[in-house]
């Protein structure tokens, strides 16, 4: 399917906002995995993944409207995804304002999952992407 240049210009702007989202998650469950500790900043970097993801998939699914290329797949993992990460950053908050220390600690091991998660609809996205021309 040929896209239109309106069309090119809704996924530029998605997939900038998509790989911010990658960019701010990784940061901060990166950052909190290597510190050993959830810190505030690392919730930071949440909220703005989450936030970024969220802009990046309403984009998307307009785009999806406009082009009529739906794919459930893409659509299922994405929504799990965005779920996921909402939950994570609430149990983030949650733990850095009321957890104990060994909590803290101990909450890298939900992030790297929601993460690894995460990178399922992502590349997914990029491999229709790289599909559009062909």
């Amino acid at each position: 399917m040929e896209l239109n240049q309106v069309d090119v210009h809704f996924l530029i702007a998605a997939i900038c906002v998509i790989t911010s989202a990658l960019v701010f998650y990784t940061i901060g469950v990166w950052g909190e995995r290597l510190q050993k500790k959830l810190k505030f900043w690392h919730l930071v970097f949440f909220l703005l993944g989450l936030l970024s993801d969220t802009v990046g998939t309403a984009l998307m699914e307009h785009i999806a409207q406009i082009t009529h290329l739906h794919d459930e797949i893409h659509t299922v993992t994405g929504v799990i995804a965005i779920l996921l990460m909402f939950v994570h950053a609430l149990w983030a908050i949650w733990t850095y304002a009321k957890g104990s220390e060994k909590a803290k600690a101990h909450f890298n091991r939900f992030s790297i999952v929601v993460w690894c998660i995460w990178l399922i609809p992502y590349f997914i996205g990029v491999y229709m992407g790289m599909s559009l021309n062909h």
